[in-house]
């Protein structure tokens, strides 16, 4: 069953067509006329038109164009629903519109007329969070829950913890056991190779010259290595703060309408404007920590910036980052869903958001 993502709406006048691409799915659920009605005696019809399959050729075969492309799409227009002022205001409807497809609507009469509806996720059939997918493939299933994770560790959080190339110092083989009763000569050859390893334990000398006990040499060794794991441990505990230092380097900036951004990566491709068509990644979360929404993986989030067809904090803080970026959008609830509260997201929250630019068109 479709996901719903948030609120759609379009606002159509007596005589206006207006066109529509949109980013993802819309189902259309009513169509209605507003509180003020112009003309009492005029009827409005409200007509959709759109891309239709084309009849196949003889063949089969969808027809092509000269450059490949397949022509199987052809504009065809429908009635969606016909209002009568004082008799029908309003019609429920059930009309799903595919995403990035164009679509045109037209009202004859003089009386304006409201479209509502819901953006909705059909991709239900596919785990969005299976790594295996071809689109998480294509778009690297970036994980933006990593955008934030500035982790510091105190020195004495790491006592006990051992490194690595400590565990395989660590590991020694132990001989395998024989059950069968060894020969004489390996019995001696034995012997002899345990007498020559005791004479050199015993020319063993500590630091200064001095002689130093069979027994004692392992501690020795011990304490040696413990002191090399305290030197790394020391090394990569400055590593840790000088990576919070750097990430410390991008500051916050408030813009207009309230909304907080922080770069966490500058991108290095190309700048977005208003008016581009953005593809992102996001995890959206309140103030306490609890996510309400996220697109990590699977097919990126499209949307035409600065068109009202997202939240306000998004079509302003989105604007100057770079393919690659990575930023944190705090957006007040005047920039958010206000005192409508959505699924998940109580009335007047403020919003954060974790992003990733991925793709400008």
């Amino acid at each position: 069953m479709a996901t719903s993502l948030g609120i759609w709406h379009l606002v159509l006048k007596g005589g206006e067509e207006k066109g529509i691409v949109p980013p993802c799915a819309i189902q259309i659920t009513n169509v209605s006329y507003g509180e003020e009605i112009a003309d009492a005696s005029s009827r409005g019809v409200v007509k959709l038109t759109f891309q239709g399959l084309s009849q196949q050729d003889s063949d089969g075969e969808d027809d092509e164009d000269q450059d490949g492309s397949a022509s199987g799409l052809a504009p065809s227009t429908t009635v969606l629903c016909a209002l009568t002022p004082g008799k029908i205001e309003h019609a429920p409807v059930s009309l799903i519109l595919e995403e990035e497809m164009p679509y045109a609507f037209n009202l004859t009469g003089k009386n304006t007329v409201y479209l509502t509806g819901n953006y909705i996720d059909q991709g239900h059939d596919q785990d969005p969070f299976d790594s295996d997918s071809e689109d998480a493939d294509s778009e690297d299933a970036y994980d933006l829950r990593e955008v934030s994770s500035d982790v510091e560790m105190h020195p004495d959080d790491l006592d006990g913890i051992d490194s690595d190339a400590s565990r395989f110092e660590e590991v020694t083989e132990e001989p395998s056991k024989n059950q069968k009763r060894p020969r004489d000569s390996d019995a001696a050859a034995e012997e002899e190779k345990g007498s020559k390893s005791e004479k050199k334990n015993k020319k063993l000398k500590g630091e200064g010259g001095k002689a130093v006990d069979v027994e004692a040499a392992p501690a020795q060794n011990e304490e040696k290595r413990k002191d090399k794991k305290k030197k790394e441990k020391s090394g990569d505990q400055g590593e840790t703060k000088g990576e919070g230092k750097e990430k410390e380097k991008y500051p916050k900036k408030t813009l207009a309408g309230g909304v907080v951004i922080q770069d966490a990566k500058v991108g290095t491709g190309p700048m977005a404007k208003k008016g581009n068509t953005v593809r992102m990644r996001y995890v959206g979360k309140l103030t306490n920590g609890k996510e309400f929404d996220k697109n990590v993986s699977g097919k990126p989030f499209a949307f035409h910036l600065g068109k009202g067809e997202v939240i306000k904090g998004w079509d302003e803080g989105i604007v100057g980052m770079q393919v690659g970026g990575e930023r944190i959008l705090t957006i007040p609830p005047k920039m958010g869903y206000g005192g409508q509260g959505q699924k998940g997201i109580p009335a007047n929250s403020t919003l954060v958001f974790d992003v990733k630019l991925l793709e400008i068109k």
